[in-house]
C-alpha cells in the first residue's frame, strides 16, 4: 500500500513560477513509476507529466512542454513538478499517481495510487 500526499499548490499570477511535491509512504517507492495529473473546474482530470522508475524517462502534456519539469529523489520518496511561466489554464487541482506495473497504464490515468490533489490558481 503506497499512500500520496501532495503539497506546494497556491495563488500565482499569470508568469510566475510553483514547486508542487508529492511524498509517498512505503519502502519500495523507488520500483514505482510516477505522474501528475490536474483537473480544472468543469473538465476531466488530464494527464501533466510522468516519470518512471527504471530509467527516469520523461513524459510531457503538450499544453506544459517546455515549463514543466518533473523530477524524483527516491531518498526522500518524493517527485516534484517546477512549474514555470505559469498561464491561467494551468488554474486546476493537481494530483500525483503512483503505479509499479506500468507506465503505459499510469500516463492513461490508471495509476494503482493517487493522492488528494493541491490546488494551483493562477491569476491574470
Amino acid at each position: 500500500q503506497v499512500q500520496l500526499a501532495e503539497s506546494g499548490g497556491g495563488l500565482v499570477q499569470t508568469g510566475g513560477s510553483l514547486r508542487l511535491s508529492c511524498v509517498a509512504s512505503g519502502r519500495t517507492f523507488s520500483t514505482y513509476s510516477m505522474a501528475w495529473f490536474r483537473q480544472a473546474p468543469g473538465k476531466e482530470r488530464a494527464f501533466v507529466a510522468a516519470i518512471s522508475w527504471a530509467v527516469g524517462s520523461t513524459l510531457y502534456a503538450d499544453s506544459v512542454k517546455g515549463r514543466f519539469t518533473i523530477s524524483r529523489d527516491n531518498a526522500k520518496n518524493a517527485v516534484y513538478l517546477q512549474m514555470n511561466s505559469l498561464k491561467p489554464e494551468d488554474t486546476a487541482v493537481y494530483y500525483c499517481a503512483a503505479d509499479q506495473n506500468s507506465f503505459s497504464q499510469l500516463v492513461r490515468g490508471g495509476g494503482d495510487y493517487w493522492g488528494q490533489g493541491t490546488q494551483v490558481t493562477i491569476s491574470l
